[in-house]
């Protein structure tokens, strides 16, 4: 179960698409309320395999963001338990080429957990 009452109305999204647009917003806001609730640790051996998933892509997402934004990233988001056993696209119209790519330009927090998606698709306008 994901305890996080942010992380978890996230999850409740039918469409991570949207998911992951709701959350950019919570990070590039700075929603105060949202970025301090990320400093409680949570129990990642709680969560089922649908909410695994869901949480290692977002996990790469908010690593990457506070880095960007040079903001201490809360350890547990770091847990070897939130990586991705085989790479994971986010894009499922990538080329094989475009994969490859992917795989050497992403960021770290990215790369670290086997999630590959465009960063780009994040910047918002």
């Amino acid at each position: 179960m994901i305890g996080n009452k942010y992380l978890k109305n996230l999850y409740d999204y039918p469409d991570i698409d949207t998911s992951i647009n709701q959350l950019m917003e919570l990070l590039i806001c700075d929603d105060t309320a949202f970025i301090n609730s990320l400093e409680t640790p949570m129990d990642l051996d709680a969560l089922n395999n649908s909410e695994r998933h869901f949480m290692t892509i977002i996990a790469a997402v908010i690593d990457y963001r506070l880095q960007l934004d040079g903001r201490p990233v809360p350890r547990w988001l770091r847990a070897d338990a939130l990586c991705f056993d085989v790479p994971y696209f986010h894009s499922k119209r990538l080329s094989d080429f475009e994969k490859v790519k992917i795989q050497y330009t992403v960021p770290a927090p990215f790369r670290a957990r086997q999630v590959y998606l465009d960063p780009a698709g994040l910047i918002r306008v």
